[in-house]
């Protein structure tokens, strides 16, 4: 255990498992320069302290580094998005779409900030799960029409367009979609883009796109497809009608439906149950699952039996099976 000082405080860091890692009192500065100079202090210990142990003991490795717990909506200013880490181990990432007047269309801007976020959670080992939302009256009425309205056909063939949008579906950690209100068209899109949906009892969902004289470009005639079935897809595409969360339950859309003022802290919840497993073996067995959509039943099969047998290479694997047979909790390292 060490302690610093710093502007008439004192603050232990422990540690543990090759990490420094600051105390509970580091979290009360909502300054975040005071935040930064704590982190300083920290590093400068973490390289003192690597250097010592390197001097005595020269052929060890001592993968030292400084974790910091900083809200990522302190440490960086967003436009069209708000972000937060929440839950009892601050583990759970909040990504919240913040275009209220346009009921959270999503424009260029929105989604490469969401794009960005998204890579920064999936690198951070802290984070085991990503919650996505919107506000209560729409989780994402669809593509900014106004932006889109002057594309031509070449601009959007040699611009790739809507390649960028899919960084979700692209993110190796768990994503749950929180959906209140309307998630239409590209809305429904990125919904589907996330592994598991949980909605609102007032959330309606639809692929209007037919009424403007285009499609889905984004996956709502595919993923939509492969979930709800063929005909229930036709009839979403071609007439634009939406259904409502308790119809999105029944044909598998949503995993839940639950009153609106409980919609977050439900999908927070069930960020921190997933948690509470190995993030390594989460996202093997998120792979997996995905692996059923883009194969056959045989080769899916085979797929998941080798990412089986893999498992039992891991240290967390064999810390699980121990921990169940000595009847106590697993303590999961993700290696």
């Amino acid at each position: 255990m060490i302690r610093i000082s710093f502007d008439n405080s004192c603050f232990e860091i422990s540690l543990v498992n090759h990490h420094l890692l600051p105390a509970p009192g580091f979290q009360r500065f909502a300054d975040t320069k005071v935040k930064l100079k704590l982190v300083q202090s920290m590093a400068n210990i973490a390289r003192l302290l690597t250097k010592r142990a390197q001097d005595q003991f020269p052929n060890v490795v001592y993968p030292l580094q400084v974790i910091t717990r900083l809200n990522s909506s302190s440490n960086k200013s967003w436009e069209f998005i708000k972000t937060e880490v929440t839950g009892e181990k601050k583990n759970v990432a909040v990504i919240t779409l913040n275009r209220p007047k346009a009921l959270n269309a999503l424009c260029n801007g929105l989604m490469k900030e969401l794009s960005t976020a998204l890579k920064a959670y999936g690198k951070d080992a802290n984070i085991s799960a990503i919650v996505l939302t919107g506000s209560e009256k729409a989780f994402a009425a669809g593509a900014d029409i106004k932006e889109m309205a002057p594309n031509t056909y070449s601009q959007c063939i040699q611009g790739n367009f809507l390649n960028d949008w899919t960084e979700v579906a692209r993110t190796q950690k768990p994503i749950i979609a929180a959906v209140n209100g309307y998630a239409l068209g590209g809305g429904c899109e990125l919904a589907m883009m996330c592994d598991i949906i949980y909605a609102g009892d007032k959330a309606k969902f639809g692929q209007p796109e037919i009424a403007l004289g285009t499609i889905p470009g984004v996956g709502g005639t595919q993923r939509l497809t492969r979930v709800v079935g063929r005909s229930k897809a036709m009839e979403m595409c071609l007439t634009g009608n939406m259904i409502n969360a308790q119809e999105a339950e029944k044909v598998g859309l949503v995993s839940k439906v639950i009153p609106p003022d409980q919609l977050l802290v439900e999908a927070v919840k069930l960020g921190e149950k997933i948690g509470t497993h190995s993030n390594l073996i989460v996202q093997l067995c998120k792979e997996a699952v995905n692996t059923a959509f883009e194969t056959t039943l045989e080769e899916g099969l085979k797929y998941e039996r080798r990412f089986n047998h893999a498992t039992f290479s891991t240290i967390d694997c064999k810390e699980g099976v121990k921990a169940f047979i000595e009847k106590r909790p697993a303590k999961f390292i993700n290696e």
